[in-house]
Order: C-alpha cells, then sequence, then structure tokens
C-alpha cells in the first residue's frame, strides 16, 4: 500500500544496506539482555524463596513479558531498515525512514551547508558508513544510515558537487 505524501509517484527509494540489520542487532543486543536480566531478577527471588510476599504469576509475568517485548523489538529490526530509503532528484533529495509513524524529509541541494559521513567501528567492520546532511536549519538535518561504504562516498561527492553548484547560482 502506497501513501501519496510519503511515497511519491515516479520515485524510486534507493534502500540501504541488509548488513543495518546486523549492527542495529548488536546494538539492540546488550540493553535487551541487561533489560531481561533485571526483569528476571524478581522471578529467581521468588523461585530461591526469599521473596514470599510476591505472587509467583506477578513474577513469571514480568519476566515474560520482558523477554516478549524484546523479542518483538528484534523482529521489527528488519523491517525498520528495510523502510529506509533514499531518491536523488534534480533539485532535491529525499529521505524516508519509519515503519509505524514514517518520515520523508526532503533536503533541498541548495540548502545543504556540508555533508558528514560516519562509520563507527562496527560500521567499518560490516563495510558501511553513514551520512548526515546538515542546513542552515537544525530542524531539517537529515541522515542516511547504513549505506555501503562505496555508495556513501559517492553520494558524498555528489551531493557536494550539486551543493556548491546550487550555491553558487545564488
Amino acid at each position: 500500500m502506497r501513501s501519496e505524501p510519503i511515497d511519491p509517484e515516479g520515485l524510486t527509494f534507493t534502500g540501504v544496506s541488509p548488513r543495518l540489520v546486523w549492527a542495529r542487532a548488536l546494538g539492540w543486543l546488550p540493553g535487551a539482555v541487561i533489560t531481561v536480566v533485571v526483569c528476571s531478577v524478581p522471578l529467581l527471588l521468588v523461585l530461591l524463596g526469599a521473596w514470599t510476599w510476591l505472587p509467583g504469576w506477578l513474577a513469571w509475568t514480568v519476566a515474560v513479558v520482558a523477554l516478549l517485548v524484546q523479542l518483538w523489538r528484534l523482529v521489527l529490526i528488519p523491517r525498520q531498515v528495510r523502510a529506509v530509503g533514499y531518491a536523488e532528484r534534480d533539485e532535491d533529495l529525499l529521505i524516508r525512514s519509519g515503519l509505524f509513524f514514517r518520515r520523508l524529509v526532503v533536503v533541498p541541494y541548495g540548502r545543504m551547508q556540508y555533508v558528514d559521513v560516519q562509520a563507527g567501528p562496527i560500521d567499518r567492520m560490516l563495510g558501511m558508513a553513514g551520512i548526515k546532511l546538515h542546513t542552515a536549519s537544525a530542524g531539517t538535518d537529515a541522515a542516511i544510515p547504513g549505506l555501503p561504504a562505496d555508495e556513501a562516498a559517492r553520494l558524498r561527492e555528489a551531493l557536494s558537487a550539486r551543493g556548491e553548484a546550487r550555491l553558487a547560482g545564488l
């Protein structure tokens, strides 16, 4: 199902690298483990008999709900990554993201001040980089995470050249 404001007709959005799923899962894992362990402490204390005041069903419920919520977040990561994309037009760059709350950012080339390329240790290990576009207005800054490194370099050069060409026309 296409939503016209988010997916304009006639545009093909380029997706990000599927390896971004692994990067996001690696970033998600420590917090998920800590959450499940902390939420399982009451269950452990009930099972060991240290907490007799807490009903067993409640301790089980808290631990199981915490586990299910974290598994649901893990299942959503691939769909969230597939929802990220960008499209280059003559005058601007469109970046879409979001699964439940969808977002489309349109950045005119002439408004870009600089293009920032970022690659953390996990990104470098997976051969990826991210691009952040900075404009005069902080509200219109936009980012494209998880690009293959060569595509990030190409896009950096293309966006910089287009931005300079548009600024020269002012």
